[in-house]
């Protein structure tokens, strides 16, 4: 499983919706989402700024991101500005080993 960082704004629809709901029914909601792609919710945050939200989550792949971006952005009620797959240091540690050689322009 891989940490993802998903972060949107509402549109005045959405905003409508969660003022009606509030912020802990949005939250079971996304739990409901990511569980039905066999991922999990880590967290969620509001902002009183753009973007009005910020989620934190375990997916299983990158396809099951895309597809909850697309049920998300689907609705007309929620915009997704960004879905960002986190590493953990141990993880960061593997990419570094990773890295080749270049050979930059003009050098």
């Amino acid at each position: 499983m891989s940490k993802y960082l998903i972060q949107g704004s509402y549109t005045a629809e959405g905003i409508k919706g969660l003022i009606k709901d509030g912020g802990t029914s949005r939250s079971e909601a996304v739990a409901k989402l990511a569980s039905a792609v066999g991922g999990s919710l880590e967290s969620i945050h509001f902002s009183a700024t753009k973007p009005d939200y910020f989620i934190v989550m375990q997916l299983p792949e990158k396809g099951s991101a895309a597809a909850l971006a697309a049920t998300v952005i689907g609705s007309g009620t929620i915009t997704v500005a960004s879905v960002t797959e986190l590493l953990t240091p141990a993880q960061m540690d593997e990419t570094v080993k990773k890295i080749p050689s270049f050979r930059a322009p003009g050098s």
